[in-house]
Protein backbone atom coordinates (compact mmCIF):
# COMPACT_ATOMS: atom_id res chain seq x y z
CA UNK A 1 0.00 0.00 0.00
CA UNK A 2 1.28 3.27 -1.24
CA UNK A 3 -0.96 5.98 0.27
CA UNK A 4 -3.19 6.59 3.00
CA UNK A 5 -5.26 9.50 3.82
CA UNK A 6 -6.56 9.94 7.42
CA UNK A 7 -9.76 11.72 8.64
CA UNK A 8 -10.22 13.68 11.62
CA UNK A 9 -12.92 14.71 13.26
CA UNK A 10 -11.72 18.84 14.01
CA UNK A 11 -12.92 18.62 17.56
CA UNK A 12 -11.61 15.76 18.92
CA UNK A 13 -7.72 16.36 20.62
CA UNK A 14 -7.66 12.46 20.86
CA UNK A 15 -8.49 12.04 17.60
CA UNK A 16 -5.40 14.39 16.14
CA UNK A 17 -3.17 12.63 18.92
CA UNK A 18 -4.07 9.50 17.25
CA UNK A 19 -3.54 10.20 13.55
CA UNK A 20 0.02 11.62 14.46
CA UNK A 21 0.32 8.04 15.90
CA UNK A 22 -1.36 6.40 13.06
CA UNK A 23 0.68 8.15 10.50
CA UNK A 24 4.00 7.60 12.15
CA UNK A 25 3.32 3.25 12.15
CA UNK A 26 1.75 3.51 8.83
CA UNK A 27 5.35 5.08 7.63
CA UNK A 28 7.55 2.46 9.52
CA UNK A 29 5.60 -0.04 7.92
CA UNK A 30 6.64 1.08 4.20
CA UNK A 31 3.46 3.80 3.21
CA UNK A 32 5.36 5.78 1.36
CA UNK A 33 2.35 8.90 1.51
CA UNK A 34 -0.08 9.79 4.10
CA UNK A 35 -1.95 12.85 4.36
CA UNK A 36 -4.19 13.62 7.43
CA UNK A 37 -7.52 15.97 6.69
CA UNK A 38 -9.77 17.64 9.27
CA UNK A 39 -13.30 16.65 8.62
CA UNK A 40 -14.33 20.04 7.72
CA UNK A 41 -11.51 21.10 6.38
CA UNK A 42 -12.19 22.57 2.77
CA UNK A 43 -9.13 22.05 1.58
CA UNK A 44 -9.57 20.70 -2.22
CA UNK A 45 -9.69 16.66 -1.83
CA UNK A 46 -9.08 16.26 -5.33
CA UNK A 47 -5.34 17.17 -4.23
CA UNK A 48 -5.28 14.11 -1.73
CA UNK A 49 -8.00 11.52 -2.87
CA UNK A 50 -6.56 10.30 -6.53
CA UNK A 51 -4.34 7.63 -5.85
CA UNK A 52 -4.85 6.72 -1.93
CA UNK A 53 -6.12 3.00 -1.51
CA UNK A 54 -7.37 3.22 2.05
CA UNK A 55 -9.18 6.17 4.14
CA UNK A 56 -8.97 5.91 8.09
CA UNK A 57 -11.69 7.63 9.55
CA UNK A 58 -10.90 8.84 13.52
CA UNK A 59 -13.99 10.46 14.39
CA UNK A 60 -17.87 9.43 15.04
CA UNK A 61 -20.43 8.43 12.02
CA UNK A 62 -20.43 12.02 11.17
CA UNK A 63 -16.79 11.41 9.79
CA UNK A 64 -17.62 8.72 8.34
CA UNK A 65 -20.16 10.29 6.43
CA UNK A 66 -18.62 13.13 5.49
CA UNK A 67 -15.67 10.56 4.34
CA UNK A 68 -18.28 8.48 2.30
CA UNK A 69 -19.24 11.25 -0.17
CA UNK A 70 -15.81 13.10 -0.62
CA UNK A 71 -14.17 9.76 -2.15
CA UNK A 72 -16.99 9.83 -4.74
CA UNK A 73 -16.53 8.62 -7.73
CA UNK A 74 -13.29 6.64 -6.08
CA UNK A 75 -14.30 3.57 -4.85
CA UNK A 76 -11.86 4.13 -1.35
CA UNK A 77 -12.30 1.95 1.10
CA UNK A 78 -12.57 3.36 4.73
CA UNK A 79 -11.87 2.24 8.16
CA UNK A 80 -13.76 3.71 10.64
CA UNK A 81 -12.64 3.99 14.46
CA UNK A 82 -15.09 5.08 17.21
CA UNK A 83 -13.46 7.89 18.92
CA UNK A 84 -17.40 8.89 19.30
CA UNK A 85 -20.79 7.36 20.96
CA UNK A 86 -22.63 4.84 19.21
CA UNK A 87 -20.36 4.07 16.07
CA UNK A 88 -22.63 2.54 13.70
CA UNK A 89 -20.19 2.52 10.91
CA UNK A 90 -17.01 1.94 12.91
CA UNK A 91 -14.83 -1.02 13.00
CA UNK A 92 -12.62 -0.70 15.72
CA UNK A 93 -12.29 1.00 18.62
CA UNK A 94 -9.06 3.70 19.01
CA UNK A 95 -6.86 1.58 21.15
CA UNK A 96 -6.39 -1.21 18.90
CA UNK A 97 -6.18 0.45 15.62
CA UNK A 98 -2.49 0.36 15.93
CA UNK A 99 -2.75 -3.49 16.63
CA UNK A 100 -4.71 -3.58 13.12
CA UNK A 101 -2.66 -1.88 10.87
CA UNK A 102 -0.13 -5.02 9.69
CA UNK A 103 -3.83 -6.92 9.05
CA UNK A 104 -5.18 -3.91 6.79
CA UNK A 105 -1.91 -3.33 5.28
CA UNK A 106 -1.57 -7.25 4.16
CA UNK A 107 -5.02 -6.91 2.79
CA UNK A 108 -6.16 -9.02 5.61
CA UNK A 109 -10.01 -7.82 5.59
CA UNK A 110 -13.27 -7.80 3.85
CA UNK A 111 -14.89 -5.05 1.92
CA UNK A 112 -18.24 -4.03 2.87
CA UNK A 113 -20.82 -1.90 0.12
CA UNK A 114 -23.33 -0.01 1.47
CA UNK A 115 -25.95 1.32 -0.55
CA UNK A 116 -26.16 4.97 -0.92
CA UNK A 117 -28.74 7.58 -2.45
CA UNK A 118 -28.88 10.33 -5.40
CA UNK A 119 -30.76 13.70 -4.47
CA UNK A 120 -31.31 16.24 -7.14
CA UNK A 121 -33.46 19.32 -7.19
CA UNK A 122 -34.04 20.27 -10.87
CA UNK A 123 -34.14 23.48 -10.74
CA UNK A 124 -30.91 23.59 -8.66
CA UNK A 125 -29.01 21.26 -11.20
CA UNK A 126 -26.65 19.88 -8.47
CA UNK A 127 -26.87 16.26 -7.67
CA UNK A 128 -25.97 15.37 -3.72
CA UNK A 129 -24.97 11.54 -2.34
CA UNK A 130 -25.98 10.55 0.62
CA UNK A 131 -24.58 7.28 2.82
CA UNK A 132 -27.95 8.04 5.79
CA UNK A 133 -30.39 9.98 4.65
CA UNK A 134 -32.22 12.53 2.13
CA UNK A 135 -34.90 14.90 4.38
CA UNK A 136 -37.74 16.95 2.97
CA UNK A 137 -39.04 18.59 6.38
CA UNK A 138 -40.31 22.24 7.97
CA UNK A 139 -37.28 24.66 8.96
CA UNK A 140 -40.21 26.31 11.13
CA UNK A 141 -40.82 24.64 14.04
CA UNK A 142 -44.28 25.39 14.66
CA UNK A 143 -45.43 24.98 10.96
CA UNK A 144 -46.10 21.59 9.09
CA UNK A 145 -45.37 21.03 5.78
CA UNK A 146 -47.22 19.08 3.26
CA UNK A 147 -44.88 16.53 1.53
CA UNK A 148 -46.39 14.75 -1.56
CA UNK A 149 -44.53 11.38 -1.85
CA UNK A 150 -44.55 9.64 -5.66
CA UNK A 151 -42.88 6.46 -6.31
CA UNK A 152 -42.10 5.05 -9.93
CA UNK A 153 -43.81 8.30 -11.15
CA UNK A 154 -47.65 6.78 -8.79
CA UNK A 155 -48.57 8.84 -6.07
CA UNK A 156 -48.29 7.14 -3.11
CA UNK A 157 -49.19 9.70 -0.17
CA UNK A 158 -49.71 13.21 0.71
CA UNK A 159 -48.03 13.53 4.16
CA UNK A 160 -48.91 16.93 6.37
CA UNK A 161 -45.82 16.34 8.89
CA UNK A 162 -43.04 17.04 10.07
CA UNK A 163 -40.58 15.39 7.38
CA UNK A 164 -40.56 12.81 4.99
CA UNK A 165 -37.16 10.38 5.00
CA UNK A 166 -35.96 8.30 2.27
CA UNK A 167 -33.22 6.21 3.74
CA UNK A 168 -30.95 3.68 3.13
CA UNK A 169 -30.09 0.89 5.12
CA UNK A 170 -27.36 2.30 6.19
CA UNK A 171 -29.57 4.93 7.59
CA UNK A 172 -32.18 2.77 9.19
CA UNK A 173 -30.42 2.73 12.33
CA UNK A 174 -30.33 6.55 12.30
CA UNK A 175 -33.00 9.65 12.42
CA UNK A 176 -35.76 7.21 10.17
CA UNK A 177 -35.30 4.44 13.52
CA UNK A 178 -35.97 6.94 15.81
CA UNK A 179 -38.70 8.18 13.53
CA UNK A 180 -40.81 4.26 13.77
CA UNK A 181 -39.08 3.14 11.01
CA UNK A 182 -37.37 -0.28 10.35
CA UNK A 183 -33.89 -1.95 10.46
CA UNK A 184 -32.40 -3.47 7.98
CA UNK A 185 -29.56 -5.28 7.12
CA UNK A 186 -26.65 -2.85 6.35
CA UNK A 187 -25.88 -4.64 2.51
CA UNK A 188 -29.66 -4.57 1.97
CA UNK A 189 -30.35 -2.28 -1.02
CA UNK A 190 -33.36 -1.12 -0.25
CA UNK A 191 -34.85 2.11 0.76
CA UNK A 192 -36.88 3.43 3.23
CA UNK A 193 -39.65 6.22 3.32
CA UNK A 194 -40.35 7.52 6.81
CA UNK A 195 -42.76 10.20 7.37
CA UNK A 196 -42.38 12.08 10.29
CA UNK A 197 -45.17 13.27 12.80
CA UNK A 198 -48.14 13.07 10.93
CA UNK A 199 -50.99 15.41 11.20
CA UNK A 200 -54.44 13.39 11.80
CA UNK A 201 -53.39 10.61 9.23
CA UNK A 202 -52.10 6.83 9.56
CA UNK A 203 -49.03 6.89 7.86
CA UNK A 204 -46.14 4.23 8.17
CA UNK A 205 -42.85 3.61 7.06
CA UNK A 206 -42.51 1.53 3.68
CA UNK A 207 -39.60 -0.48 2.06
CA UNK A 208 -39.59 0.01 -1.30
CA UNK A 209 -37.69 -1.45 -4.08
CA UNK A 210 -33.46 -0.68 -4.54
CA UNK A 211 -34.63 0.81 -8.45
CA UNK A 212 -37.10 2.84 -7.04
CA UNK A 213 -37.88 6.35 -7.66
CA UNK A 214 -38.38 8.64 -5.13
CA UNK A 215 -40.10 12.45 -5.29
CA UNK A 216 -40.77 14.46 -2.56
CA UNK A 217 -42.85 17.49 -3.54
CA UNK A 218 -42.47 20.09 -0.47
CA UNK A 219 -45.93 22.63 -0.04
CA UNK A 220 -45.69 25.19 2.91
CA UNK A 221 -46.26 28.17 3.71
CA UNK A 222 -43.37 28.91 5.67
CA UNK A 223 -39.82 27.56 4.86
CA UNK A 224 -38.89 24.10 4.06
CA UNK A 225 -35.72 22.34 3.66
CA UNK A 226 -33.99 19.27 2.17
CA UNK A 227 -31.15 17.95 3.99
CA UNK A 228 -28.54 15.53 3.11
CA UNK A 229 -26.89 12.85 5.43
CA UNK A 230 -28.03 15.56 8.16
CA UNK A 231 -24.98 17.96 7.16
CA UNK A 232 -25.82 19.70 4.18
CA UNK A 233 -28.98 21.59 4.46
CA UNK A 234 -30.81 23.64 1.71
CA UNK A 235 -34.39 25.91 1.02
CA UNK A 236 -36.86 24.59 -0.84
CA UNK A 237 -39.85 26.58 -2.08
CA UNK A 238 -43.46 25.73 -2.22
CA UNK A 239 -43.77 23.10 -4.99
CA UNK A 240 -40.17 22.33 -5.48
CA UNK A 241 -39.31 18.47 -6.03
CA UNK A 242 -36.52 16.82 -4.38
CA UNK A 243 -36.00 13.44 -6.71
CA UNK A 244 -33.94 10.43 -4.62
CA UNK A 245 -32.73 7.27 -6.61
CA UNK A 246 -30.16 4.62 -5.30
CA UNK A 247 -27.05 6.35 -6.23
CA UNK A 248 -24.57 4.48 -8.93
CA UNK A 249 -22.11 4.75 -6.24
CA UNK A 250 -21.24 2.99 -3.47
CA UNK A 251 -19.88 3.32 0.02
CA UNK A 252 -16.89 1.04 0.65
CA UNK A 253 -16.04 -0.54 4.82
CA UNK A 254 -13.34 -2.04 6.06
CA UNK A 255 -14.43 -5.06 8.24
CA UNK A 256 -12.30 -7.23 10.30
CA UNK A 257 -15.03 -9.06 11.42
CA UNK A 258 -17.47 -11.39 9.93
CA UNK A 259 -20.76 -10.67 8.74
CA UNK A 260 -23.07 -12.30 11.16
CA UNK A 261 -21.38 -10.04 13.94
CA UNK A 262 -23.32 -7.50 12.99
CA UNK A 263 -26.63 -8.89 15.04
CA UNK A 264 -24.32 -8.70 17.99
CA UNK A 265 -22.76 -5.28 17.35
CA UNK A 266 -26.54 -4.20 16.78
CA UNK A 267 -27.76 -5.64 20.24
CA UNK A 268 -24.74 -4.01 21.74
CA UNK A 269 -25.58 -0.40 19.67
CA UNK A 270 -29.23 -0.18 20.67
CA UNK A 271 -28.63 -1.76 24.51
CA UNK A 272 -31.49 -4.48 23.93
CA UNK A 273 -30.02 -6.57 26.12
CA UNK A 274 -30.10 -3.79 29.15
CA UNK A 275 -32.99 -6.02 31.13
CA UNK A 276 -31.13 -9.14 31.76
CA UNK A 277 -28.08 -6.84 33.01
CA UNK A 278 -30.74 -5.20 35.70
CA UNK A 279 -31.78 -9.15 36.87
CA UNK A 280 -29.04 -9.46 38.83
CA UNK A 281 -28.12 -12.61 39.43
CA UNK A 282 -31.68 -14.17 38.07
CA UNK A 283 -31.45 -16.10 34.95
CA UNK A 284 -34.83 -15.23 32.60
CA UNK A 285 -34.25 -18.03 30.68
CA UNK A 286 -33.73 -21.05 33.43
CA UNK A 287 -37.05 -19.96 35.47
CA UNK A 288 -39.03 -22.95 36.26
CA UNK A 289 -41.92 -22.79 33.39
CA UNK A 290 -43.56 -25.95 35.05
CA UNK A 291 -43.98 -23.52 37.92
CA UNK A 292 -45.66 -20.61 36.20
CA UNK A 293 -48.95 -20.52 36.44
CA UNK A 294 -50.91 -20.43 33.04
Amino acid sequence: MKKVGIFVHSQSEAAGKLAEDVSEALRSNGVEEVWVLSDWDHRDLGIDIPGTEMLICLGGDGTVLHAARSVIPHEIPILGVNMGRLGFLAEVRPADLIDYLPRLLAGDYRVESRTMLQARVPDWGVTYHALNDVVVGRRTVSRPVYVEVTANGSRLAIHRCDAVIVSTATGSTAYSLSAGGPILHPESADLIITPVSTHMAVARPIVMPPDTTIDLRVSADKDAIVSVDGQIDHDLDSRQTVTICRSAHCARFVRFSEPKDYYALLSERLDWLRVLRTTDSLDLFDLDVAATPR
